[in-house]
C-alpha cells in the first residue's frame, strides 16, 4: 500500500492536444514547466532551475483542458505519477514517464 499523487502548479508549455481512443474518449496531452529558484551559495546569484512535465487527461477532464488551457497560462495539476514502456520499431524498449491528472 502506498500513495501515488503529484501536485505541480505550473505554466504550459504548449496548448494541449486532443484526440479520441477508439472507444471516442477523449484523451489530451500537454507540457508543463514548473521552475524553481535558489541561491548559489558560491557566487550568491539568483539560480533558476526548471522541469518539464508531461500531462495526460482523460474523459471530460481532456475536453476542458483543451477548450480553456492555453500555452503560457498558469495551472494547478493533481493526479499520480505513471511510467510507461513500449517498444520501438527496431524493437528497443521505450519509457516515459507522465501526470495523469484529474
Amino acid at each position: 500500500m502506498g500513495v501515488n499523487k503529484a501536485i505541480l502548479i505550473g505554466r504550459l508549455g504548449k496548448d494541449p492536444e486532443i484526440r479520441y481512443t477508439q472507444s471516442q474518449t477523449p484523451v489530451t496531452n500537454f507540457s508543463l514547466a514548473t521552475s524553481e529558484r535558489r541561491k548559489d551559495p558560491q557566487s550568491g546569484n539568483w539560480l533558476e532551475q526548471t522541469e518539464w512535465h508531461n500531462i495526460v487527461t482523460f474523459g471530460k477532464t481532456a475536453e476542458n483542458c483543451s477548450n480553456f488551457l492555453k500555452k503560457g497560462r498558469e495551472v494547478y495539476i493533481e493526479g499520480r505519477i505513471e511510467t510507461r514502456k513500449w517498444q520501438a520499431k527496431e524493437g528497443t524498449d521505450l519509457w516515459t514517464t507522465e501526470i495523469v491528472a484529474n
